[in-house]
């Protein structure tokens, strides 16, 4: 999936957002004063880093709340709630799910946006205006039997990328473990500055703010063990 862009000054004609497990890969077109007027020494070429502050400007926030049930250990199916705010302002755009791992897609909330439906495993959208916000529900595929009595649940890669540069993103990662027997074991990366990391008996998550690419896995244990 791309991000196409016109001539400069122009509007961007198409933002993607690819999501093949759960919010995983996403293009977005920068604003055109961020393509125009960051340092070329500055763009991030994909590796990953972890900002300790956010940007002035805002910029996409993807907003994850997974619940996990006695089902999702056996069928590795969980129920997914997502939303996208502050998405880039275009004529068009698209999130894109894996369409082995996602089922019954439903747009529950859309704002700033003139037009916004599913489509197969896709969430269309046109004209998109600033403080944009869509929100889905769905179930996933996503929950990994890691073997030795362990679940693990891979998330990313998470990227704000347009042409060969990468811009600032937040993710925000909520999971719900409910009644499914399972406790929190592990997360890849670990808590670090930039990446705020939550854990309780109910629940686990993560808040960052990053340039490049972020991906995380989430390891579980039945409590029996």
């Amino acid at each position: 999936m791309h991000a196409v862009y016109c001539p400069p000054f122009r509007r961007f004609t198409k933002a993607t957002f690819l999501l093949a497990f759960l919010p995983l890969f996403g293009q977005a077109a920068p604003s055109e004063e961020e393509l125009f007027f960051k340092n070329i020494s500055e763009v991030n070429d994909g590796d990953l880093r972890f900002l300790t502050k956010a940007p002035d400007r805002l910029a996409h926030h993807h907003r994850n709340h997974i619940t996990l049930t006695p089902a999702s250990l056996g069928s590795g199916w969980v129920r997914l709630e997502q939303c996208h705010q502050y998405l880039d302002p275009v004529p068009s755009s698209q999130i894109v799910y894996n369409q082995d791992r996602i089922r019954a897609l439903r747009i529950v909330r859309a704002e700033n946006i003139e037009r916004a439906w599913v489509h197969e495993h896709s969430v269309q959208m046109e004209n998109i205006r600033h403080d944009a916000l869509l929100c889905i529900e769905a179930e996933s595929l996503a929950l990994q039997n890691d073997g030795a009595n362990g679940y693990v649940l891979h998330n990313g890669p998470y990227m704000r990328r347009f042409l060969d540069g990468y811009y600032p993103m937040r993710v925000s990662m909520r999971v719900s473990l409910g009644g499914s027997g399972l406790r929190f074991d592990s997360l890849t990366p670990a808590a670090q500055p930039g990446f705020n990391v939550r854990i309780s008996q109910a629940e686990v998550g993560y808040d960052t703010w990053f340039e490049g690419r972020l991906t995380t896995a989430i390891r579980f244990v039945e409590t029996g063990q």
